[in-house]
């Protein structure tokens, strides 16, 4: 007799967590509320939850039981509510720990591990494009400066995978701070890596990068003067991020990397952003060595949307003295 064998399906998280709280409230006679989340993020063993998640007052009956059923259900260790970033200059998050001793988390991609405490720091995983794109640089010999190196999300590419021979890492948040040395050294690289807390405009070396990556969003504006000052006299390449607004009538079709000088298919408005860049370092750099910097866009690249109509570019730019072009 020949028996039909029936494919195993594999149980959602989703699934599993409706099973699961159905169970909890399973002869209480009340119904479950229609808070319960459909989506969150993982952060290594730790899941996050969206603010909205379990606030009916009727969750607060099962007290840690409740955690104990999220966490089986999506198979992790802790579990965190994410809020509103805080309007501050760190960014800081606001995340209430539910269940666990701490925040702390191990992210890995690309091959690179990050440490971090959610409660504490920032992680955009929408930057893994950026990431991957840096990682495929060559920048051996070269010396860079991360103006903004938060827990090192560009910093450990450029050390790991681009293989520079240093970074200058400039971050004023002690939370961060702690976070990219753990990550310098659980990656080897602590060796390669002159950390910098404090301001930039304060603390960043002068006249000794190659490249200069300025990560940070909505504007890297007011680091400008500093980045400017701490590429080598004789020039280097500056990685300018920015969020810019595109007009919404505009109909062009999106270019995510275009060859250098080849612009003709990107939204006129991310072009004449880079342009503005431009322009702008062009003033500084005649300001700071009284003397003309040619300074052209090589590349705009868009990393992710940030909001409808706003999207998040890096442009990379090439700064040279004209008196070395001469030469």
């Amino acid at each position: 007799m020949l028996h039909s064998k029936r494919k195993k399906t594999c149980e959602s998280p989703k699934e599993a967590l409706s099973k699961l709280l159905a169970n909890l409230f399973a002869d209480t006679g009340i119904d479950i509320p229609d808070d319960v989340p459909s989506k969150w993020e993982k952060h290594g063993d730790l899941v996050l939850l969206p603010s909205s998640s379990f606030q009916h007052t009727v969750w607060a009956n099962f007290g840690n039981r409740l955690w104990d059923v999220v966490s089986a259900a999506l198979k992790c260790n802790k579990v965190a509510r994410k809020y509103k970033v805080q309007n501050n200059d760190f960014r800081s998050p606001q995340v209430e720990l539910l269940k666990g001793s701490d925040g702390w988390v191990t992210h890995v991609d690309n091959k690179i591990k990050y440490m971090y405490d959610v409660t504490k720091c920032m992680f955009s995983a929408g930057n893994i494009s950026e990431k991957l794109r840096i990682s495929n640089f060559s920048c051996e010999g070269e010396t860079i400066v991360d103006l903004y190196a938060g827990i090192g999300y560009f910093t450990l590419p450029f050390l790991i995978h681009a293989r520079a021979s240093v970074v200058h890492a400039c971050e004023w948040n002690p939370y961060a701070v702690e976070a990219l040395e753990k990550n310098l050294t659980i990656n080897g690289v602590q060796n390669k890596c002159v950390v910098h807390f404090g301001d930039n405009r304060e603390v960043c070396p002068e006249k000794l990068a190659d490249r200069i990556n300025l990560g940070l969003i909505p504007s890297s504006e007011r680091g400008w003067p500093t980045a400017a000052r701490a590429l080598k006299p004789s020039g280097g390449i500056l990685h300018v991020h920015g969020n810019v607004t595109s007009n919404l009538d505009n109909t062009l079709p999106l270019l995510k990397n275009p060859k250098e000088g080849n612009f003709s298919s990107l939204k006129p408005e991310w072009v004449k952003w880079a342009e503005t860049v431009c322009s702008a370092f062009q003033n500084i750099f005649l300001d700071i060595y009284k003397t003309d910097w040619n300074v052209k866009v090589l590349n705009i690249t868009r990393i992710k949307s940030y909001a409808p109509h706003i999207d998040h570019l890096v442009a990379d730019i090439k700064c040279t003295p004209t008196e070395c072009e001469i030469k």
